[in-house]
């Protein structure tokens, strides 16, 4: 089983994944008790397995981007169970976990379909990128201010769904037709699954010594010109 811990956001969120998919989550939407559930919710679900954490296989972490103390708090108790228990560590992009969990909720997924998971930054900036119908990236993730011509490059063929906390803030200034915006998505360690799985069996593992979350602190907000559509 693979303990996979999620606190990018509002969202504190612990699963126990398998091969045959989540065995069991435990929720809390307050980030100003991240710090104190965070242990709470992983021992409820280690007990209710009747595991111990040395009978892990590996620990997942959602490492952003995200919130700066969510990240540090979830990356932080990743990587104190992991190295206490001698086990791998797994980090995965919140944005692509996002994608994932909106992919699996939606039916009649179709080629023509980008998928722009948004993440509130701060004032009209977010943290973003885009996939394809697959979950494959097509634009790299960045912190951008959204402005009305904010991705005039996707041909408008493309209908772009946006969703996460950032999106709501985003509606009324994206001027771009064949949009839709997806209220109420909330994200889950359980969007985690698939991802961390196949970390596992490909043994793509983070260095529990000197792994750090992925701030996108360095990144200046910008305006997105590049046309990555060609």
């Amino acid at each position: 089983m693979i303990l996979c811990i999620e606190t990018a956001t509002d969202v504190c969120s612990v699963a126990l994944c398998s091969e045959d998919g989540v065995l069991m989550v435990r929720e809390s939407t307050d980030r100003r008790l991240h710090a104190s559930m965070l242990t709470v919710h992983i021992g409820e679900l280690l007990s209710e397995a009747g595991i111990t954490a040395v009978q892990l296989e590996a620990v997942a972490v959602s490492k952003g981007p995200g919130s700066y103390t969510g990240l540090r708090i979830g990356v932080s108790a990743a990587k104190g169970i992991a190295y206490g228990a001698s086990l791998p560590l797994a980090g995965i992009e919140t944005t692509l976990s996002m994608t994932m969990g909106m992919i699996a909720s939606m039916q009649n997924i179709d080629e023509q379909i980008v998928f722009c998971p948004m993440i509130d930054a701060r004032r009209m900036e977010v943290y973003n990128a885009l996939y394809d119908y697959s979950g494959k990236q097509i634009k790299e993730i960045s912190a951008d201010i959204i402005t009305e011509s904010s991705f005039e490059t996707v041909p408008e063929k493309y209908r772009i769904v946006f969703f996460g906390n950032g999106a709501a803030k985003c509606r009324n200034i994206i001027k771009r037709q064949n949009v839709e915006f997806i209220d109420g998505f909330s994200l889950s360690a359980a969007f985690m699954h698939r991802l961390a799985t196949d970390a596992v069996a490909h043994k793509r593992f983070e260095d529990v010594a000197y792994f750090e979350p992925f701030y996108l602190k360095d990144f200046v907000a910008t305006t997105q010109r590049k046309n990555i559509f060609g």
